[in-house]
């Protein structure tokens, strides 16, 4: 029994010194904790002094992309209109009229081209245009007898000389060939353009929107109070107007006429290829020179329209004057016969004119001849 409790009793010494071991550990559990504890809060400071620094790596990257992006460049521009930047380079340097056409390219402007020839005996051509457009303009000229090897050839614009377009043409093929581009971006690009062989030889291209053909030539004539109708009217075989503005003459400058503003006065009618405008109640002051304008992209093609506004009593004045000279034609006549009437029994009524009676008493003294005849007879 007692080797019993001898063997067991380190058993029971063991629990006792482990709960006394657990004891003894605690404090020391304790302080590791707080150490841990102490770490984890430098780590975590630690941790938040670098975020800054992390944020400032993140974000450089996104500043250096918005600092090219917002640069502007020579560059971009160039990529923007798809053209290299060597080929704009020498179109700079060859002429001023080629480096407007560039940069007109880069806007947005017209892209289409188109090209006319004048070649042979033809020395003229109307070129109708709609839209904006880059024009290649060609002249042809087979020359003159006595051909040079070179001569100079330029272009002219409404009579002036386009500036750097002078150039040396060569004969080729028994033939002079000029040719340049020309860019119509508006209305004031449109006009007469001339190419000049040597101050030997012109040919013409007249620029401009489609023409009206029919223009009437008398006036439309109205009377005061009367309802009148102007119509315009553009060929069927050229394009269709995008739309019609009508404008009146005031002596100096045309003003538009809107129907909008004055319904009571106004009303337009636009039909495609035909407009009408309709004026009602018009007066004398409404008579002068009314312009209609079919209305294009590159351009508005105007015609006229007269109008004559007259009184009721305009067309009677030649018959009135007809009258008045009948009148007096007739008057003159009567005058005349009465002051000639008058002078007949003037005459009659003179003093060598014979008594009334003298004729009676003759014939009295001739019957008493007679009756005295008789008596002595018997």
């Amino acid at each position: 029994m007692q080797g019993d409790l001898t063997a067991a009793s380190p058993c029971i010494q063991g629990r006792r010194g482990g709960r006394g071991g657990e004891t003894m550990q605690q404090p020391h559990r304790r302080r590791d904790r707080l150490t841990q504890r102490t770490e984890e809060r430098t780590t975590m400071t630690a941790a938040w002094r670098q975020l800054p620094v992390l944020i400032l790596l993140i974000l450089a990257p996104c500043r250096t992309v918005s600092s090219k992006s917002v640069d502007p460049t020579t560059q971009p521009l160039v990529s923007i209109a798809s053209q290299p930047t060597d080929t704009r380079s020498v179109v700079l340097q060859e002429s001023v009229d080629q480096t407007t056409q560039t940069l007109v390219s880069i806007g947005p402007q017209p892209t289409d081209t188109r090209t006319f020839v004048l070649k042979g005996d033809t020395t003229f051509k109307n070129v109708e245009l709609l839209n904006p457009v880059n024009l290649s303009l060609e002249c042809v000229w087979t020359g003159s007898q006595n051909k040079q090897p070179s001569i100079t050839g330029y272009w002219r614009k409404d009579g002036a000389e386009v500036q750097d377009s002078r150039v040396t043409v060569n004969l080729k093929e028994q033939q002079y060939n000029l040719t340049k581009v020309f860019s119509i971006a508006s209305e004031e690009n449109l006009g007469n353009y001339t190419c000049v062989f040597g101050n030997e030889f012109e040919m013409y291209f007249i620029l401009g929107a489609p023409q009206m053909g029919e223009i009437r030539d008398k006036p439309i004539v109205s009377y005061v109070g009367d309802l009148v109708v102007l119509i315009c009217k553009m060929d069927e075989k050229k394009p269709k107007p995008n739309t019609w503005t009508w404008y009146k003459f005031n002596g100096t400058d045309r003003e538009e006429i809107s129907a909008a503003t004055d319904p009571h006065r106004y009303l337009t009618i636009n039909d495609g290829w035909k407009t009408k405008l309709k004026v009602k109640n018009v007066s004398e002051a409404d008579s002068g020179l009314y312009h209609c304008g079919a209305v294009y992209n590159i351009s508005t093609s105007m015609t006229h329209v007269e109008l004559k506004v007259i009184t009721i009593m305009e067309p009677l004045k030649p018959f009135i004057s007809i009258l008045i000279e009948v009148i007096i034609l007739v008057a003159a006549i009567l005058i005349y016969e009465r002051s000639r009437s008058k002078k007949k029994e003037a005459e009659a009524n003179g003093p060598n004119a014979e008594p009334k009676n003298a004729q009676p008493q003759t014939e009295d003294n001739g019957g008493e001849e007679s009756s005295s005849v008789r008596q002595r007879k018997a």
